[in-house]
């Protein structure tokens, strides 16, 4: 084999991979959200879990994206693991399709009738990147043009197998080759030669085709391709063991369950062939391989074990649950939630103090990650950020669980304060999630900032200190005000807001000042501009949630659209009192003085 022919083959795998990335990104534009969708709402039993798994897969063209699809559910909480495994079983079995579409790049090869010719790799592929480039020219909606990227795609999948096959064609009389084969007939060399292939292309499909383009030699035999087969799909579980990186513990666990479940199938396949075909020596054990029967045992091995081990999905869960712990803090951060108890639900009175409990450690969990956040623009920690990714996620779980509790007990009979409450609940935890957002948003500008060694200007890293130091002071009168019910307090938080747009707008005006006499680089006034952006956006929902506050404790509070006038008129000593004190003291400092 040359440099020729080596080239060749390199190129066809890209192709290939190319190929089935456009044909797969276009199906799943044609299908729009409808298949999360589906996957969420459908999954509540293990069947309708496998059946949606493997059709969602079939679609889209890759078990990866279906597994960090429903990763990323449970994570969010959205999905239990146990539904989880089941989609996962399913997209096991529906990834093997793939295999089937590569097969018809050798029909009609080498036929002599005019329909095999035209089924044949280069007249399928040329006729459908023909229909394929006129859909993307000529159609003006947008489905046909994600059709033509279907085609185009799968004419691209095409021609890049056939170069791998014609790259490959002449190894049939290399003894190189020969011996390296043989050293596949061992099963451990050949699972780990499958999962190393598959690792590194991060894609069961590609391995298996490329697998099939390899057949193209008429040396590959069945002793030998079982195992990379069985590789295949352990190498399979690391784009979503990837995806489950940095998140909550369940999320971990559902990234976890596809290696789990991978490993399961290879060893129960394994021990139940192996001895098998020791005592009844299978004459097809060394049968020679083409790309149907490639396409037809990794079919079978894939639907079997899934059958074979979709009873025991509880028991997978529990096994992936003692595998993957849960870290003691996850615990204590989660386990009130459990105070939205579906018995509560008929007693409003008990489930409104439950929820106001479980938002109050959401509104602690919310302070937190805003603390560590302007923590890393002074001092950057990979942990602390890691942190605020963590709660962030956190913060997610508690809105979605609480809101969902709430709009169920919208629907019991409850008195007026008992409405007004929940009502109030429902805008608090919205502004609570937004800052949590905010948070990381912070977090990720002091990572860039991190990474591209970014540092502002004397006067720009005075101006940002200073913001720092009020965002600080709201922040604490906020939580303060919110986790002791505190309407006094809750009303110094207006005036602090205030003061802190006029300091946003005067740092964004000597901003462009900077940049206008280029004293300010253009990365650093993007993250400068963004850290300004977010901050505001914060004290925004701060004053949101001391509104909440008021209107839920003072018997004299006007609706919010009138709430904020109210807090100015009604309490006009305290407010100018507090107002001019929050100027003299932030904007009255030199760092905002003119540059």
């Amino acid at each position: 084999m040359n440099i020729s022919n080596i080239l060749l083959l390199l190129g066809g795998v890209a192709l290939f991979l190319f190929g089935m990335s456009l044909m797969g990104d276009g199906l799943k534009k044609v299908a729009g959200n409808k298949l999360e969708l589906i996957l969420f709402r459908l999954s509540s039993t293990p069947v309708r879990g496998i059946l949606l798994g493997a059709g969602v897969t079939t679609v889209i063209q890759s078990s990866s994206a279906t597994s960090v699809m429903v990763v990323g559910f449970v994570n969010s909480a959205m999905m239990h693991l146990r539904q989880a495994i089941s989609v996962i079983m399913g997209a096991v079995i529906g990834t093997s399709i793939t295999g089937w579409i590569i097969c018809l790049s050798s029909l009609g090869d080498g036929g002599t009738s005019t329909l095999l010719q035209l089924l044949g790799t280069e007249s399928l592929a040329a006729m459908t990147a023909v229909a394929g480039i006129l859909l993307r020219m000529i159609s003006k909606k947008k489905s046909g043009k994600h059709i033509g990227d279907i085609l185009l795609g799968f004419s691209v999948l095409m021609f890049g197998m056939k170069t791998m096959s014609g790259s490959v064609s002449g190894l049939r009389e290399n003894e190189h080759f020969l011996s390296l084969l043989t050293n596949f007939s061992n099963p451990a060399l050949g699972i780990l030669a499958g999962l190393v292939m598959t690792a590194i292309l991060q894609s069961a499909s590609a391995s298996v085709g490329i697998l099939q383009a390899m057949s193209a030699t008429g040396l590959m035999d069945f002793a030998q391709v079982l195992p990379i087969i069985l590789g295949i799909a352990i190498g399979a579980s690391v784009p979503v063991l990837l995806s489950g990186l940095g998140s909550s513990t369940e999320g971990r666990r559902a990234s976890f369950s596809y290696l789990v479940l991978e490993v399961l199938r290879v060893i129960l396949f394994a021990a139940v062939f192996y001895p098998l075909n020791g005592i009844f020596r299978f004459s097809f054990f060394h049968a020679t391989m083409n790309m149907f029967s490639i396409a037809l045992l990794n079919t079978l091995f894939r639907a079997s074990t899934v059958l074979v081990l979709s009873p025991f999905i509880p028991l997978i869960e529990k096994l992936v649950c003692k595998l993957v712990p849960a870290n003691p803090g996850d615990t204590e951060r989660t386990e009130d939630m459990n105070r939205l108890e579906e018995r509560f639900l008929a007693y409003p009175t008990l489930a409104v103090e439950q929820t106001r409990l479980t938002i109050n450690k959401m509104a602690e969990l919310t302070r937190l990650s805003m603390e560590e956040a302007i923590s890393l623009l002074k001092t950057f920690d990979e942990k602390a950020y890691r942190e605020v990714q963590d709660l962030e996620s956190l913060v997610d779980r508690y809105e979605d669980r609480i809101g969902s509790y709430l709009m169920r007990l919208t629907g019991r009979e409850m008195t007026d304060t008992q409405n007004r409450a929940v009502s109030q609940y429902l805008r608090a935890i919205t502004d609570l999630e937004r800052i949590s957002d905010h948070a990381l948003n912070i977090a990720e500008r002091a990572a860039e900032m991190h990474e591209k060694k970014v540092i502002f200007s004397d006067k720009a890293g005075r101006e940002m200190s200073n913001l720092l130091s009020a965002m600080e002071r709201i922040l604490a009168l906020t939580f303060e005000a919110f986790l002791s019910d505190d309407v006094e307090i809750a009303y110094r938080v207006e005036p602090l807001e205030q003061v802190i747009d006029q300091i946003c707008r005067k740092m964004r005006e000597k901003h462009v000042a900077r940049l206008a006499k280029g004293k300010c680089t253009i990365i650093n006034g993007y993250i400068f501009n963004d850290l300004v952006v977010d901050f505001e956006r914060v004290s925004d929902h701060c004053s949101n949630i001391a509104i909440v506050i008021v209107e839920l404790l003072d018997e004299n509070a006007l609706h919010v659209h009138e709430l904020s006038e109210t807090i100015k008129s009604q309490h006009i000593h305290e407010y100018e009192k507090f107002y001019d004190e929050y100027t003299q003291q932030y904007i009255g400092k030199a760092a905002l003085k003119e540059a």
